[in-house]
């Protein structure tokens, strides 16, 4: 018995060592086991390769929390300059004069009465961000002619962010004597982006007036707008000769759909109703015109 046991305890002892070189050959064959770098002949540890390129990449894709990498040092130091100057330099000039020319109705328009007319609607700007010249007109011409027109030059100085305060004098010309106006009113935007405009009219023989106008850009898409159009006109005096009553003397309200091809041209369909206010049958001189009227138009927008 003894014998035996003997037997087995040498069996046991004599297959560690071959149990030793199997672990460490399973060892090094797992993934991301390797054996310790053999050292070169001044004791030092050459990593392997794969290592290597694993800590540059490590190094590389440290990136910050934002992703950003700022930019290389300037090569040269720019020398010291006016403000002027670096404005000519960078081109961020903000006080820079600059011009705009919007024809924002041409157009053929067809009565419910039969009238055909061509009408207009342009304004144009020159100047920087807070002084500019305005040119403004409106119009419209009939198979007799000119019917009723206005042309305004005003200086433009905007006192807040969304409005301007503007001056200067208009002509009426068309049917009738033609009428010189001082101007002073405002124009920007309301809230919820309504463009509005507001001016008080001032003329020979104690004429006075006034005029609101506000539109606002419903957009369907990026491209397809409808604008709805509104615009009062409010005198002091009456003026039978160009159609005009004392009080609140018209209502105009517009619908205007129009595709944008680009910003600077789209055509549109639409449809005005006016309204005319006052005894004008009764009115001797008066001009032949309609209380209610309703037209269609078709027209063009550009933007120059």
């Amino acid at each position: 018995m003894s014998r035996v046991l003997s037997c087995w305890i040498a069996a046991c002892l004599g297959a560690l060592p071959v149990a030793a070189l199997a672990q460490s050959m399973s060892m090094q064959d797992m993934p991301g086991m390797s054996m310790p770098a053999p050292h070169d002949d001044h004791g030092s540890t050459t990593p392997p390769d794969d290592a290597q390129h694993a800590g540059h990449d490590m190094a590389v894709s440290a990136l910050p929390p934002n992703d950003h990498v700022p930019p290389s040092p300037p090569q040269t130091v720019l020398h010291a300059m006016s403000p002027s100057q670096m404005n000519a330099m960078m081109q961020m000039d903000d006080n820079e004069s600059i011009g705009m020319l919007l024809v924002d109705r041409l157009e053929r328009s067809r009565s419910t009465s039969g009238d055909m007319a061509t009408s207009w609607e342009a304004e144009g700007w020159y100047g920087n961000a807070i002084d500019r010249l305005w040119l403004k007109t409106e119009g419209e011409r009939g198979n007799e002619g000119t019917q009723d027109a206005r042309l305004e030059a005003l200086w433009s100085h905007a006192w807040t962010s969304f409005w301007d305060w503007q001056l200067g004098a208009r002509q009426d010309f068309g049917q009738g004597p033609n009428r010189q106006w001082l101007a002073v009113g405002v124009e920007g935007l309301a809230p919820y982006w309504f463009e509005t405009q507001t001016t008080f009219y001032l003329g020979e023989q104690g004429r006075t007036a006034l005029r609101l106008e506000t539109s606002y850009d419903l957009r369907f898409t990026q491209k397809l707008i409808l604008t709805p159009k509104v615009d009062l006109n409010v005198y002091g005096k009456d003026d039978p000769q160009r159609g005009i009553s004392s009080g609140l003397s018209n209502v105009e309200a517009g619908l205007r759909l129009r595709y944008e091809f680009s910003r600077k041209f789209a055509p549109y369909l639409g449809v005005d109703w006016t309204r005319r206010f006052g005894d004008i049958d009764s009115m001797p001189g008066m001009p032949l015109v309609h209380a209610n009227e309703t037209t269609w138009v078709a027209g063009v927008r550009i933007w120059l």
